[in-house]
């Protein structure tokens, strides 16, 4: 059985949801990568270095096993990082059914393009089910209080990117 899974994903902002599947899946595999989408076609809130360094500092915060977590940019195929990395195993987190649909068409594909990588789902914690990047970035745009979404570090980002524009 291959110890090594790939965690992809924009993490503009890290969610306390993020750092829920992250921690599972470190009592999973041996092994963990956060893999942060370095996609120069999106435009991000928070830049991939500020991002990689957000979820380095909201891991060590959780007291992460962070011999057993990685941090790492990446851009193009999610199956191609696996690849490189040696890992068996892509990581996604499910808040509700509605994500099911979209996650379930992409593992389709990735076993398609890697049949040697399976994708491995975990339901996010209950606490998080209501709690995207999306709607953080939005809350906090319109001056909202994100700090039970969003670990301590991400919180500090978000409104330092938005005090700068």
């Amino acid at each position: 059985m291959n110890s090594v899974a790939v965690y992809p994903g924009s993490f503009d902002p890290i969610t306390n949801g993020h750092l829920d599947v992250i921690d599972r899946a470190a009592n999973v595999f041996e092994r963990v990568i956060v893999a942060v989408l370095a996609n120069p076609r999106k435009a991000p809130l928070l830049d991939v270095e500020t991002r990689m360094r957000v979820i380095r500092d909201a891991l060590a915060a959780t007291g992460a096993p962070h011999d057993r977590i990685e941090v790492e940019a990446f851009d193009g195929l999610t199956v191609e990082l696996c690849r490189a990395r040696g890992a068996g195993s892509i990581v996604r987190g499910l808040r509700a059914i509605s994500d099911f649909e979209a996650e379930m068409q992409l593992a389709h594909n990735n076993r398609v393009l890697a049949p040697d990588v399976d994708t491995v789902f975990f339901m996010t914690a209950v606490e998080h089910g209501y709690v995207s990047s999306s709607l953080v970035k939005e809350i906090a745009g319109f001056g909202g209080d994100v700090s039970s979404m969003v670990p301590p570090a991400a919180g500090r980002a978000i409104a330092e990117a938005l005090k700068a524009g």
